[in-house]
């Protein structure tokens, strides 16, 4: 339903094409799953990486050149100067 009542108010409006119904709707939502999700189960992505403990552990204990190169980056993107070690 939730697909139905954004079609019928956003693109009807936006790009001119008619109302649909519940049952198009659903097509949409179908198809739309099919082409851009797929039906994977909800540990489906997480299986694909291992559940997450290697990068976790990345993120929680980084040696001291990735702390160096993460910080670099995150200046580099804030607006702020790289400064390098002397």
């Amino acid at each position: 339903m939730v697909v139905m009542y954004l079609w019928n108010a956003i693109i009807t409006a936006v790009l001119g094409l008619s109302v649909i119904t519940f049952w198009q709707a659903i097509g949409i939502l179908v198809l739309s799953k099919i082409l851009f999700g797929g039906f994977r189960g909800r540990h489906g992505h997480h299986n694909f990486h291992g559940n997450g403990r290697e990068m976790r552990e990345k993120w929680m204990h980084p040696t001291p050149e990735e702390r160096e190169k993460m910080k670099s980056e995150w200046r580099g993107r804030c607006g702020q100067p790289t400064v390098k070690p002397e």
